[in-house]
């Protein structure tokens, strides 16, 4: 550990952009070039830039806190760009928080990569030279804590957590994103096909700002601070990563036949405007939400990554952050 810190000391000390690269992501395709792209682009626009080769599940966010706590102590500012998923984004997001001298920033080369969906030509974010000119936003996060794998945490989410039907679907997503040709949308699409067939949703209280919403049995819920999910399924069409408050998405325990019909406008981000959709769904925006597992625990899923979870309690955080939003040169 002695020499990891030394390593990220001289790093933070001659770099000022830090591309946090997860060789998994994507399957690994086309690593080597966007190495090599990262090298050449920053050394012709002059600018300080570094890569970093994650090791492990949970390293870009030990990298993260280790650099973002040097960069502090040396009043230096310092950007994290997450090469990867939702769930590298979500790791150095946990990493950087607190830290007002460091910046997150996204390549999404991920196969679901929601999180810059929320965005504008979300396409600009694979620009190299875009990311190394970028500008500094300030962007939400949502706040958790509770028993996450057995023990009391606090931790950040910055698009969506996703419980029942939902999270069922993720896990399942995994697995099928390991075969040829099955890329986010279309493993996600495979994955709800195939839970569909066995419906399994979650048993819950829901206090939605104090107020309890639901107590059982329900498909799913999602607690939003961005719009999309699942590789692109814009779930929660009102959503916004810098308003300040979170959407809340509960869908009954309806019949497979009337999920059916409706799950094409849910994809779509259109359901909201059905005349009858409440009497499907529980829709509501607000700033705190707990959620309690009436059986005991609940497999909770976090930026596209599952843990299980008893009894969470989250909330809205206001401009948590500091965002990297990447401007192409000549804008």
């Amino acid at each position: 550990m002695y020499m990891r810190i030394i390593i990220y000391k001289i790093m933070v000390d001659f770099m000022k952009t830090i591309f946090v690269l997860n060789p998994k992501a994507g399957k690994g395709k086309g690593l080597d070039k966007i190495k090599e792209k990262i090298e050449r682009i920053s050394a012709r626009l002059g600018k300080e830039a570094g890569i970093y080769l994650t090791k492990a599940v949970g390293d870009a966010e030990a990298f993260a806190r280790l650099v973002s706590a040097e960069a502090e102590r040396n009043g230096e500012e310092v950007r994290l760009i997450a090469c990867g998923g939702d769930g590298t984004v979500n790791e150095v997001l946990n990493g950087i928080i607190g830290y007002d001298c460091v910046a997150l920033g996204v390549m999404p080369i991920g196969t679901g990569n929601d999180f810059v969906r929320n965005f504008a030509d979300a396409e600009r974010f694979m620009d190299i030279e875009a990311q190394l000119c970028g500008e500094i936003r300030r962007c939400d996060a949502i706040r958790y804590s509770g028993l996450l794998e057995g023990r009391q945490q606090t931790r950040y989410c910055a698009n969506m957590f996703n419980i029942g039907f939902d999270c069922n679907v993720v896990d399942l997503t995994s697995k099928i994103k390991k075969y040829p040709l099955m890329n986010g949308s279309v493993a996600y699409l495979t994955a709800v096909a195939g839970m569909f067939i066995k419906k399994k949703g979650a048993n819950l209280k829901i206090e939605v700002d104090g107020e309890v919403v639901e107590n059982g049995q329900v498909l799913l819920t999602a607690v939003a601070n961005g719009s999309f999910c699942g590789g692109g399924v814009k779930s929660s069409p009102k959503a916004s990563v810098n308003d300040g408050i979170m959407d809340v998405n509960i869908i009954y325990n309806v019949s497979r036949r009337e999920f059916l019909k409706k799950f094409p406008y849910y994809a779509k981000g259109t359901h909201l405007e059905l005349s009858d959709i409440d009497k499907i769904l529980y829709y509501r925006q607000c700033r705190e939400v707990t959620i309690t597992p009436l059986d005991g625990s609940m497999r909770l899923c976090t930026d596209g990554e599952i843990v299980d979870a008893g009894t969470v309690h989250m909330e809205i955080v206001h401009d948590a952050f500091n965002f990297v939003m990447p401007v192409p040169q000549g804008n």
